[in-house]
């Protein structure tokens, strides 16, 4: 298994050391994210000092990289039905975080849940039990229930809450954001009616729950922000096949807007289709070629 060491990554892409003026070194910190349309990526971003300290999980996977050493180390993510991503399940399961700190910091768009305690439970299970555990609400990408259009107008406060919870990472708070009965019973009631395995989350066939329509002008952008590489550029168009996280990366930056979510009245998943269509988002401080690097495989 690779090894990445906060400092010693830095110093062998030539940069400099992380050092204040004072001659003594700071506190080192790497943040690992998960991103689709960009709301973590962002996060990360404002919750890590350099650039280097970012760390794309997909992009850790792909190099089979589960073992890292910092002073402070920090997962980002996205919840998909208030639990995290499968490929985030999967990664911490394997990883092996030796930090005095860590941290963790949940996006959402609508309702969290049980989202923190889920993630308490299997990181700790994992060995790797955090420090401080907190939700930031955001836009919702979640396209049955969801206008893109509608979302992007409301105002969530998400700088003010954002300052709010890089303050406490960088004071070492140690606390774990508390769920209601009421989150535990709505969680326990979404899980009911999507029939979702708990230990699995979301992991469906993206051939059955998307298509790709005669928009597609083959310009390959979901070949490349997929992070399991589901989508391929052939002869007679765009394939698609495999496991899927239903992050949405290829649905939110498909320029055409040519990949669709398909309609079944049998599955509870696909019963109501897209709310709208013609609405995409992406974050507006994250760029088409962001996602790309974050994700390509």
């Amino acid at each position: 298994m690779g090894k990445i060491v906060a400092g010693a990554a830095v110093a062998a892409i030539g940069l400099p050391a992380l050092n204040s003026c004072a001659g003594k070194p700071q506190k080192k910190r790497i943040v690992l994210y998960f991103t689709a349309t960009g709301n973590s990526l962002y996060v990360a971003r404002q919750l890590a000092e350099s650039e280097e300290q970012l760390l794309s999980i997909p992009q850790m996977v792909k190099q089979n990289r589960y073992e890292f050493e910092a002073d402070e180390i920090g997962i980002v993510y996205p919840i998909y039905g208030h639990m995290p991503p499968n490929m985030v399940r999967n990664f911490i399961r394997k990883a092996r975080l030796k930090a005095e700190y860590k941290f963790a910091v949940l996006t959402y768009g609508a309702r969290k849940c049980d989202a923190v305690e889920i993630w308490n439970d299997l990181s700790a299970r994992a060995g790797n039990a955090f420090d401080y555990i907190a939700t930031l609400v955001m836009v919702d990408n979640w396209l049955p229930n969801f206008d893109m259009n509608e979302q992007v107008k409301m105002d969530k406060h998400i700088p003010e809450n954002l300052q709010r919870i890089a303050g406490e990472i960088s004071s070492r708070r140690q606390w774990q954001e508390p769920v209601s009965e009421e989150e535990r019973q709505m969680h326990a009631g979404f899980m009911a009616l999507s029939g979702l395995d708990p230990e699995v989350g979301f992991l469906k066939r993206s051939e059955r729950y998307f298509a790709v329509t005669d928009a597609c002008i083959d310009c390959g952008v979901c070949t490349d922000v997929c992070p399991r590489g589901n989508y391929e550029l052939t002869s007679n168009g765009v394939a698609m096949q495999g496991d899927c996280d239903f992050c949405f990366a290829c649905i939110q930056n498909c320029p055409q807007k040519a990949i669709r979510f398909r309609q079944d009245s049998g599955d509870p998943l696909l019963a109501q289709g897209e709310k709208n269509p013609d609405a995409r988002y992406r974050n507006e401080h994250v760029s088409l070629m962001d996602i790309k690097r974050a994700n390509g495989q």
